[in-house]
């Protein structure tokens, strides 16, 4: 009998996953938990393959274990909630939106707002990595690219966050109205009348060939859901990779000392950020027929959690993987998944992530935790800090 639980909803656990995260690799490289009916894998090699493959694990039942259990029907236009033919149409309208160009046009703008953010905190003594500069920074980026009033994007966020949140040690509640994109209906009523160069107007004038061969534009409810996916997807996840990159670096004063003298490091440490705390730790997928892993038959019918955090940190992809490296080769993470799911928006987390600590290194060098104020997001589908509250030296 042994003693090695895995359980994404437990407090313990998320408060330091990775000791567990090691022994599934190495003892239970396909785990079964019997209280909530889902098996997961651990190992990078197993996690891959999974998402890599949608005829066997598809996204339609959803990503998140209680919207697989719960069997209810996805809206279409969710689209990390869905499977080609349909997948790959509205994928194809989404990546008009973030182009290239579109995503770097935005770095002088998220420049200007964290220096807005951060310039009043010099010299205080201290500040909080989520609420000063996590939290507001990437729901103003999103609205940017939306075309949300500025008075209006801490209540649209506040929104959104409450979709992903659990009661701590408890299930998501699932409800029908998970992906409904009403809170974004007078914005789009008013670009259909007063059309701007933002992502709504582009949605609401896009037109392309549906999976029945029509040529035709999406429908005001499809645009509703595509703008609520994208403000959610591009929300929470930066929030939590700002987080990260507070506590981690506090942690590795020396590496931190680096990126204060090599600003031309910070790309790849936020890689290394990325892969070292995913703040997605895992990725459900419904089990569409009966697959051997492991030497075991996971029925079809099953939930998969693909768990990226540990794969992120499999030694046998990332030698030495629990070690944090800002010079570390980090080809290969799975943080934004893998395949046709890849996340669209992995250019713009990048880039917000890489002038947020830009920004920060060059005002504030050296800061310490202050765990007594820190405190985990009570969420079992994205791991991260609620608040962050740093210590900073003051000089006279």
């Amino acid at each position: 009998m042994t003693d090695l639980y895995y359980d994404p909803y437990d407090v313990g656990i998320n408060a330091d996953p990775y000791p567990v995260y090691r022994r599934l690799r190495e003892e239970a490289p396909l785990y079964y938990n019997e209280p909530h009916d889902f098996y997961a894998v651990s190992r990078y090699d197993d996690v891959e393959r999974g998402l890599k493959d949608p005829a066997t694990f598809p996204s339609s039942r959803g990503g998140i274990l209680e919207l697989i259990k719960s069997g209810i029907e996805m809206p279409p236009g969710t689209l990390i909630f869905e499977d080609p033919p349909i997948h790959t149409i509205h994928r194809k309208l989404l990546s008009r939106v973030f182009t290239p160009k579109r995503v770097s046009a935005l770095e002088p703008k998220i420049r200007q707002f964290c220096a807005h953010s951060l310039d009043p905190l010099v010299g205080t003594g201290s500040f909080d990595f989520v609420a000063d500069l996590g939290a507001p920074m990437p729901m103003r980026v999103i609205s940017m690219l939306l075309g949300i009033p500025d008075s209006d994007q801490e209540a649209v966020r506040d929104r959104v966050d409450r979709n992903l949140r659990t009661t701590p040690g408890e299930p998501m509640e699932v409800s029908a109205h998970f992906a409904n994109g009403e809170i974004f209906a007078d914005y789009i009523d008013w670009r259909a009348e007063h059309p701007s160069d933002d992502l709504m107007t582009e949605l609401l004038n896009a037109e392309f060939e549906d999976e029945n061969g029509t040529v035709r534009r999406l429908t005001r409810d499809e645009v509703l859901t595509y703008t609520f996916v994208v403000a959610g997807a591009g929300n929470e996840t930066t929030t939590r990779l700002i987080g990260w990159a507070g506590k981690v670096l506090a942690e590795h004063p020396d590496q931190r000392r680096e990126l204060v003298e090599s600003p031309g490091l910070i790309p790849n440490a936020i890689e290394e950020l990325l892969r070292f705390e995913p703040p997605p730790p895992h990725v459900g997928r419904y089990v569409a027929q009966d697959v051997e892993l492991h030497g075991q038959t996971v029925p079809a019918g099953s939930a998969m959690l693909f768990l990226v955090g540990s794969a992120n940190r499999d030694d046998r992809r990332f030698p030495e993987g629990d070690r944090f490296d800002i010079h570390r080769k980090t080809g290969g993470l799975l943080t934004f998944g893998y395949g046709i799911h890849f996340c669209l928006g992995a250019a713009l987390a990048r880039l917000e992530g890489r002038i947020a600590l830009d920004e920060v290194l060059k005002r504030f060098p050296e800061w310490e935790v202050d765990y007594d104020g820190a405190k985990l997001a009570p969420t079992s589908t994205v791991r991260g800090w609620e608040t962050l509250p740093v210590v900073t030296p003051t000089r006279n």
